[in-house]
């Protein structure tokens, strides 16, 4: 872990930087990351990896937080989030860039546009999932892909990345988008191999062909050749130097937080909020070299799960049993679903191995005989007498035997969730740079981006 300015040092270039507009603007948004995630991956921080220095995020001198209600909903989703965010303005339930009535708002992506600034739009989920569409799109239902792709390549701005495009197919049908990206001078560029071929003003970059197109896959996998988001915002950071070096404007959304959230794995979550904090330093160290000229503001769309760290129910380790956790719950219960498609003979003594060698079961997380009985008789409903009824959430669903073993996993890890869900709880805003003392303090999360434009306008 990097060190970092000292926060006396960043509160003097803030205030010095007052006064000025910022040339340079990083809006940096955790999927899901309430307060609960971040105290939590903070804490593994300190305890586990031994850091005395705070994450990056938490080392930024201004702090607030910031309610997240929608216009329909106190509980909102990212398609409503993500237009507050983007705009500032409420709207309903899965709605993007448009108010309740459907008359169109514009972000401030598209307004910096305006103004001579060069726009960047990522993500570790898709392009066209809602919080990054929330900043180019207008539509009232996020899953529009087709139409969501249609406004990406008419936006005009420099650089989108992410897991994939959905857009290509609707109602089982090709779609022309291909095409309109070509027409409008989009280069379309696949997996970490391809950013050295990127020689457009205009770039869409996602994971190689043949992975998930929602999601570029969790940083707990170590999925070998697809894109990871310290990557994905370096990249985007580069092309805007050499495109709009004078000014410019760079979202970058932790998606695969939020995914993990949903799936109550704390493990994975915790992962990802810490690569969402690698990918931080990559304006930090913009901001470094630039401290008079730039504003980096760090948020969340929502809180998603009700994550909070309590006392572990499994004696041992704590939060360091998530060094032993190598796979995803939903890469674990992908595993398991396999097995049960395959029809293979498959005995508790195959995942006994697999779940001492993935998550550290048996070897480092001592289960209770009681524990281990119930775990092996879910296990025998599940792969034998096939019977095991699924947990469905957002994005994924998980068979009976994979929801009890994180289940174990997060009571061994000292975590503990309240939903599958979002929740109404509020998040953190951190800021660093010119006018980022505007976000101290209580916010609303449509406040947020009216105070970026006002710092820009000097208002």
């Amino acid at each position: 872990m990097k060190t970092f300015i000292s926060a006396a040092a960043l509160l003097l270039a803030a205030a010095t930087a007052s006064a000025q507009s910022p040339k340079y603007i990083f809006y940096y948004i955790g999927d899901g990351m309430g307060m609960g995630p971040v105290t939590a991956a903070e804490t593994y921080n300190r305890t586990v990896l031994g850091n005395a220095t705070p994450l990056p995020m938490m080392q930024m001198p201004v702090v607030g937080w910031s309610m997240t209600y929608s216009a329909s909903s106190i509980i909102t989703d990212s398609a409503a989030a993500g237009t507050a965010l983007s705009t500032g303005n409420k709207t309903r339930t899965y709605m993007l860039g448009m108010l309740p009535d459907s008359t169109e708002v514009f972000s401030i992506a598209g307004e910096l546009q305006k103004m001579g600034y060069g726009i960047g739009v990522t993500t570790s989920v898709a392009p066209d999932d809602a919080t990054p569409a929330a900043f180019y799109a207008h539509v009232p239902d996020r899953n529009m892909f087709y139409e969501i792709g249609t406004h990406m390549a008419h936006s005009g701005y420099d650089f989108f990345a992410g897991a994939g495009i959905r857009g290509y197919r609707k109602n089982d049908k090709d779609t022309d988008l291909a095409e309109i990206f070509r027409s409008e001078g989009m280069q379309v560029v696949y997996g970490p191999d391809g950013i050295g071929t990127i020689d457009s003003e205009r770039v869409l970059l996602v994971n190689p062909k043949g992975s998930k197109e929602w999601n570029i896959g969790y940083t707990i996998d170590s999925i070998p050749g697809v894109l990871n988001l310290p990557l994905i915002a370096s990249t985007c950071l580069g092309h805007l130097e050499k495109n709009s070096p004078e000014k410019f404007f760079m979202m970058v959304e932790g998606g695969n937080i939020d995914h993990a959230l949903h799936a109550n794995d704390g493990g994975a979550a915790i992962k990802e909020i810490l690569n969402f904090n690698s990918a931080l330093e990559v304006a930090f160290d913009f901001y470094r070299q630039h401290p008079d000229e730039t504003l980096i503001v760090v948020t969340a769309d929502h809180d998603t799960g009700g994550m909070a760290i309590v006392k572990q129910k499994t004696p041992g380790g704590g939060l360091a049993n998530i060094d032993y956790q190598k796979v995803s719950k939903e890469e674990f219960s992908d595993y398991c679903k396999s097995i049960l498609r395959s029809r293979m003979v498959y005995k508790w003594s195959d995942m006994h191995d697999y779940l001492a060698d993935k998550l550290g079961f048996f070897t480092h997380i001592k289960l209770s005989d009681e524990q281990e009985a119930k775990l092996k008789a879910l296990f025998d409903k599940t792969f034998e007498m096939r019977n095991s009824a699924d947990q469905k959430t957002l994005y994924a669903s998980f068979n009976e035997f994979a929801v009890e073993v994180f289940r174990l996993f997060n009571d061994a890890a000292g975590l503990a969730f309240t939903t599958t869900s979002h929740s109404g709880n509020p998040v953190p805003v951190f800021a660093v740079g010119v006018g980022a003392e505007r976000f101290k303090g209580f916010n609303n999360n449509i406040d947020i981006p009216k105070a970026i434009l006002e710092t820009v306008r000097g208002k």
